[in-house]
């Protein structure tokens, strides 16, 4: 059994910090579940990423239509 903790304790260590975060508070000590649980984590992580990338792409492109004020006021 101490085997298997150390194990997930090594696992944890290694683990990105946004990823360690969310599991080093659940304190998982079967090594199958931690790693399941790490891949759930990573991949809500990168898909959260990608979308915030996509909205920040849309939003930049929206952006350039319009002009911010009338030139023709300023000669």
């Amino acid at each position: 059994m101490e085997a298997e903790e150390d194990k997930c304790v090594k696992f944890e260590n290694r683990l990105r910090p946004d990823i360690k975060q969310f599991i080093g508070f659940s304190e998982i000590r079967d090594f199958p579940t931690l790693v399941n649980k790490t891949r759930i984590c990573d991949k809500d992580s990168r898909a959260k990423a990608n979308y915030y990338k996509a909205t920040n792409e849309k939003r930049g492109k929206d952006m350039g239509r319009g002009k911010p004020y009338d030139k023709r006021g300023k000669k």
